[in-house]
């Protein structure tokens, strides 16, 4: 098969389409033709070295695909080939095929195009499984999420709304805003000349938020605390922000407050098992509705990969940028 190689970690450039040996399909586990993955923000640091696959998974990026089904293997059921299926990744979606547990797949849902879908997978299990199994977002409550425009603040904006939350988002353009806006999002913040803990306050009456889901860290640990409401709960599931800073507890215990990090790559089968089921029972039936769409901002060839990451790098997008086969 092709798919996109790392000879050396490096800049766009050291992403390469070229032979690869082929996957096949282990115990409890399917081969899937790829027809698009998406980009997302683990493949460029895998790409300039900083994030290896997990051990015993593919060496090519790629988190999330959509396509069909070509076999399956040993111990697999309720899945045959030629099904059209989009999937949950630890990596190799940058290919012509590849092999997925059974527990990660999903089925394209009705109405989406299977190249479409691919921009769902990951999008959905992070925001589902951080909003509402960590977080325990309930109706009624605010949500502050940054990133509004990206992948994940997309998804998040729509299925925050979708569960009868008031939704808070950052992002850096008015033009980016108003897209979050399209999607639902009640309450606009351009970081860049805002500061989203007073914004966020100034919105609830001086409540503050009562989940904030933070893709930046470190740079952005004390106001967020600043931000939450008396008993918010902060999840940190990115750190383009920095890996170090310093916490007053006193401010986190007067609000009794909590803090949570996650990540989903390097997460147990059976846990991401456990994570696809419950996107599909929750979150599938809202994008079959209509209620919850993928936000894709362009599809490029998988062999310009290259191009799609430094599309990503700049920032200039909104929602996902896809790769076909």
């Amino acid at each position: 098969m092709h798919a996109i190689t790392i000879e050396q970690p490096g800049g766009p450039e050291a992403l390469v389409w070229d032979r690869a040996p082929d996957p096949v399909a282990g115990e409890g586990e399917v081969l899937v033709d790829v027809a698009a993955s998406a980009v997302n923000r683990a493949d460029l640091l895998q790409r300039q070295g900083f994030y290896d696959p997990p051990p015993g998974t593919s060496p090519h990026p790629g988190l999330e695909c959509s396509g069909r089904i070509a076999a399956v293997g040993p111990g697999v059921s309720g899945w045959a080939v030629g099904d059209e299926v989009c999937a949950l990744l630890s990596g190799g979606g940058y290919a012509e095929r590849v092999a997925v547990p059974a527990g990660q797949l999903l089925p394209v849902p009705a109405g989406t195009d299977l190249a479409t879908a691919a921009a769902l997978p990951e999008a959905a299990c992070t925001v589902w499984s951080n909003l509402f199994m960590v977080a325990h977002l309930r109706p009624g409550e605010t949500v502050l999420v940054h990133g509004g425009a990206s992948g994940i603040g997309t998804m998040a904006i729509q299925l925050a709304k979708a569960a009868g939350a008031t939704v808070a988002v950052t992002a850096g353009s008015p033009e980016k805003l108003a897209r979050c806006k399209e999607l639902g999002a009640d309450v606009l913040i351009d970081y860049r000349t805002q500061d989203f803990a007073a914004e966020v306050k100034a919105a609830t009456g001086g409540a503050g938020a009562d989940v904030v889901l933070d893709i930046i860290g470190a740079k952005y640990l004390a106001r967020n605390v600043d931000a939450l409401a008396v008993s918010g709960r902060l999840v940190v599931i990115g750190l383009q922000g920095g890996v170090k800073a310093e916490l007053n507890l006193g401010a986190l215990l007067a609000k009794r407050a909590a803090v949570a990090g996650t990540t989903l790559r390097a997460r147990p089968r059976e846990e991401k098992a456990a994570i696809v089921a419950a996107v599909r029972e929750h979150v599938w039936p809202l994008v079959e509705a209509g209620r919850v769409r993928p936000v894709v901002h362009t599809v490029l060839p998988m062999r310009e990969a290259a191009e799609a990451h430094r599309l990503v790098e700049s920032g200039a997008h909104v929602g996902k940028v896809l790769l076909a086969v």
